[in-house]
């Protein structure tokens, strides 16, 4: 059996203080896969992601902030583990609080976080491959935008779900309030040529 292919333990830390309550995603590996150095480096990373979140949401200011998160798993299997961590915050007299999302992705076989270029072949314009995706599914789903579209950065916040890449933008960053986090889930098969196949969004397609 290769440990590296199997599920990572997941528990949960909460954070807690004068009106904060955040749940912490924490991963277990099996035996030594992956090290453990490397584990703490991850758990680091999504701890250091929490607190940022926290921080970006002017808590604790004048203490009139109220701030709550969790964390969804998006993927745990194939040596890969994707998730997206939530905050809201809300403060005294504003008109509504305010959610933000963040995503981290790693690979157990390498050891390593995955970046949005690294799930792509070396050299390739992924971005501009992904942008008139977008803009595709922007049309076909008659999506009204705030701004004029302004494409995906190379640093584009996304998680791997199923055989998925899926792209988003924040909270009024190209749509209004109402309509929430702009999700745009990407078939692995429709990037299959630009695709790494031994990558971490590559091997969700076998």
């Amino acid at each position: 059996m290769n440990l590296d292919q199997l599920p990572l333990g997941v528990t949960t830390q909460l954070m807690k203080g004068p009106k904060l309550e955040v749940w912490v995603p924490q991963l277990r590996g099996h035996g030594n896969v992956p090290p453990h150095n490397v584990l703490q480096e991850w758990n680091r990373a999504i701890r250091e992601q929490a607190e940022t979140l926290v921080r970006s949401q002017g808590y604790p200011g004048e203490g009139d902030t109220e701030v709550s998160g969790y964390y969804e798993l998006k993927t745990n299997e194939r040596s890969v583990l994707s998730l997206s961590q939530f905050n809201y915050a809300y403060t005294k007299g504003a008109a509504h609080g305010l959610t933000v999302q963040k995503s981290l992705t790693f690979d157990a076989k390498t050891g390593r976080p995955v970046s949005l270029a690294d799930v792509f072949k070396p050299g390739v314009d992924y971005s501009k491959r992904l942008s008139a995706i977008v803009q595709q599914q922007i049309k076909w789903r008659q999506m009204t935008l705030l701004v004029e579209f302004p494409g995906v950065r190379p640093d584009q916040d996304f998680y791997i779900a199923d055989k998925s890449l899926v792209l988003y933008y924040q909270l009024y960053e190209i749509t209004a309030y109402a309509f929430g986090f702009a999700y745009f889930p990407i078939s692995v098969y429709e990037l299959a040529d630009i695709v790494a196949e031994d990558g971490a969004l590559g091997r969700m397609m076998y």
